[in-house]
C-alpha cells in the first residue's frame, strides 16, 4: 500500500471513530473530527501533512512507499 493511502486509511478511520465516539460517548469528540478535516484542508494548500512525516519516520515510505519496516 502507498503511503498516500494509508494517510487517507487513517484519516477517514480517525473520522470515523471520533464520530462514533462523539455520538455514543461525548460530544468533545466532535473537536477530533473537525482538527482532522481541519488538517486534511491545510495539508491540500500547505503540501504538508503531519501523518505522512509521522509514517516516514516510522519507515513506512520507502522509495516506492510499498512497505513499513520496523
Amino acid at each position: 500500500m502507498k503511503l498516500e493511502h494509508r494517510i487517507r486509511l487513517i484519516a477517514g478511520s480517525f473520522i470515523l471513530i471520533s464520530l462514533g465516539l462523539g455520538f455514543w460517548v461525548h460530544p468533545y469528540w466532535f473537536a477530533f473530527t473537525a482538527f482532522v478535516g481541519a488538517n486534511l484542508i491545510q495539508s491540500a494548500f500547505t503540501r504538508w501533512c503531519l501523518m505522512e512525516d509521522i509514517l516516514r519516520r516510522l519507515g513506512c515510505d520507502g522509495p516506492k512507499g510499498e512497505s513499513c519496516s520496523k
